[in-house]
């Protein structure tokens, strides 16, 4: 099996020497999301704003390699202030509803650009 680079104009560009994504069989692994929008700033806001673009950016790169958030085998959540878990769990079920993928959250003392939030996945792809 061969290693497939996943790359999108619909999410952020990766601001360092990685991927947004890399499909291996019929399994994606994205790079952790932090909520920045196109033009590579970070967007305007707290907790809540800034785990609803970390979703946009995920639906995104899932969507450039032809799955979706019902795919999604697994999702590791990094988070700032595990005071905001509530907040970030409301909004993270938003994008699941009745999927329920194993997950991890952990509190971290700091994340790229100073954000709240970073989440990665990894999804099933359907391969032909």
């Amino acid at each position: 099996m061969t290693l497939t680079t996943i790359s999108t104009t619909e999410a952020p560009a990766a601001i360092g020497p990685y991927s947004q994504a890399v499909q291996f069989g019929s399994l994606l692994f994205t790079s952790g999301q932090i909520p920045l929008g196109l033009d590579g700033q970070v967007v305007a806001g707290g907790v809540e704003e800034q785990t609803h673009q970390v979703f946009r950016n995920l639906q995104a790169v899932l969507a450039g390699a032809g799955t979706s958030f019902q795919q999604v085998i697994k999702a590791t959540v990094f988070i700032k202030d595990m005071n905001q878990f509530g907040k970030i769990n409301e909004i993270y079920a938003s994008y699941f509803g009745d999927h329920k993928p194993a997950r991890s959250t952990v509190e971290v003392a700091r994340l790229p650009k100073d954000v709240l939030v970073e989440i990665e996945l990894i999804a099933a792809v359907n391969v032909e």
